[in-house]
């Protein structure tokens, strides 16, 4: 067989790679309801039907004050967990080149020097014989011609591999923009509630004075002077458990931003920070499709249908080629003059008769693929579940913060009579304590309604897939990534 031939059948048989056994993928059903629910719980003011979607919105407008903005610019810098995810996509890269390379020949070039000696009742002169070989060839030595798919089909799934990681990062930074923001929410509330503590500690111990007081005057029993004292105690604790609350605050946030984050980034309590803008979740319930952790299931679910073009493709033979071409000489001198070229070819095919394996790895294939698809659509309705408990909190919050701070009002008239009754001798000390601590208890209720409202809106966002954007803009230099 000539060159010209043997590249003719190469070429014939690279053109005919195109069977391909996979099934066709065709985007499930979303198991999920085309609208977010509606009822008395999910009722929202015109100004925030009106508002942009979340899942469009970027962070850095969303988030409108500067200071939580320089944090999570500091988190997305410096996150491990995202750092991680990064370095997932270029090794997910570097594993969909190694599988697709598997379509091409791997060319390499090699030489060889031989000598050897034949004794001369071995040798066909009869007499005993030096001999020399010298090669120098470059070729391939088995490239399989995909005609069945089975390799672009195992390239296709290092392919969707390699996309949802890509949703994989977007998600984890997703993920972490919420966590920063409500975790300097919660720091912010905590000193809040720090300094609602020191006021209570404040008005305890002026309390106890007058309880003092008026015992040394015998207006008051001893009993009175211990309560007083009882609730200094119990204010006293209550205060340091908020510092401590705090530097555990500070040592999570520490975290999330992968470095120690500047005490001027830091929130005073909550009326310092700036609220984030308003969002609404949409028309439809489909606009969850675009969000990164459903779109990195969906890729699973593609490279899924691929694993099965692969496994169905083992059932067909495999052909392999092998060539090289080069010079050859007894003498190394001569070894590229005219007239010393050699070149080889083979081919190779294996046809399977009997191997169970086939028929197991199939059906593993089809059952990855069926699992894949339950993964898919559970996310789905998983993202469903989370819109739907946010929008229900978000319908309901302000009502309940209007009620608590009724409660809140209340509460301070009663502890204000019950101070009055006390000191002109109408009512016991009881009365009093009461009072305070049902008080207390209120204002801390309301302390962390209010965090619940904030933190509600950082969670729409996130669950609406908000919040992925490169770390810089684009005529910043950089359109991809998330770290440096």
């Amino acid at each position: 067989m000539s060159k010209p031939t043997f590249f003719l059948l190469a070429g014939t048989a690279a053109l005919l790679t195109g069977c391909n056994f996979a099934p066709d993928y065709t985007r499930p059903s979303a198991p999920i309801p085309a609208d977010f629910p509606e009822g008395v719980a999910y009722t929202a003011d015109d100004a925030v039907n009106s508002a942009p979607a979340g899942g469009h919105l970027p962070w850095r407008e969303f988030y409108t004050d500067d200071k939580l903005r320089d944090v999570i610019i500091l988190s997305l810098e410096n996150n491990r967990d995202l750092r991680i995810a990064t370095l997932n996509i270029e090794r997910t890269r570097a594993m969909y080149n190694i599988e697709r390379s598997a379509l091409l020949p791997t060319i390499s070039a090699g030489g060889s020097a031989q000598r050897a000696r034949t004794p001369g009742d071995l040798s066909y002169t009869g007499s005993a014989s030096t001999g020399s070989q010298y090669q120098a060839d470059m070729g391939f030595a088995s490239w399989e011609i995909d005609l069945f798919g089975r390799i672009r089909n195992m390239s296709e799934a290092a392919l969707q591999e390699y996309f949802a990681s890509e949703q994989a990062s977007r998600s984890v930074q997703i993920m972490l923009i919420s966590e920063v923001a409500t975790t300097y929410l919660t720091l912010a509330a905590d000193q809040a509630r720090l300094e609602l503590a020191r006021t209570t500690l404040k008005t305890r111990q002026d309390a106890l004075d007058l309880v003092q007081r008026r015992y040394d005057r015998g207006l008051s029993p001893l009993l009175d002077v211990h309560r007083a004292q009882a609730q200094v105690d119990a204010a006293q604790v209550s205060l340091i458990t908020f510092v401590q609350l705090i530097a555990l605050d500070k040592n999570a946030l520490n975290l999330l931003a992968g470095t120690t984050v500047p005490e001027d980034l830091l929130p005073g309590d909550l009326g310092s920070v700036e609220e984030p803008a308003p969002i609404s979740a949409g028309i439809s319930s489909y606009v969850l499709l675009n969000r990164p952790d459903i779109m990195e299931a969906e890729h699973q679910l593609m490279g899924a249908y691929a694993n099965i073009g692969a496994a169905r493709a083992a059932f067909f033979p495999r052909i392999s080629l092998t060539a090289a071409a080069g010079t050859a000489s007894s003498d190394l001198s001569s070894l590229f003059k005219s007239g010393q070229g050699m070149w080889t070819y083979g081919a190779q095919i294996v046809m399977p008769i009997f191997d169970p394996r086939t028929w197991a790895a199939v059906r593993v294939s089809k059952a990855d693929q069926q699992i894949a698809l339950a993964q898919y659509e559970q996310v789905i309705q998983s993202s469903f579940r989370e819109v739907a408990d946010t929008l229900a909190v978000r319908g309901t919050i302000l009502q309940q913060l209007q009620a608590q701070q009724e409660f809140v009002n209340s509460e301070s008239e009663v502890n204000r009579l019950s101070n009055v009754r006390y000191v002109r001798g109408l009512d016991s000390y009881l009365s009093v304590l009461d009072s305070e601590r049902e008080l207390y208890a209120a204002q801390l209720e309301l302390v962390s309604l209010q965090l619940t409202r904030l933190t509600n809106q950082v969670q729409l966002y996130a669950v609406l897939g908000g919040g992925w954007q490169p770390l810089k803009e684009p005529d910043g230099g950089e359109s991809d990534a998330m770290v440096n």
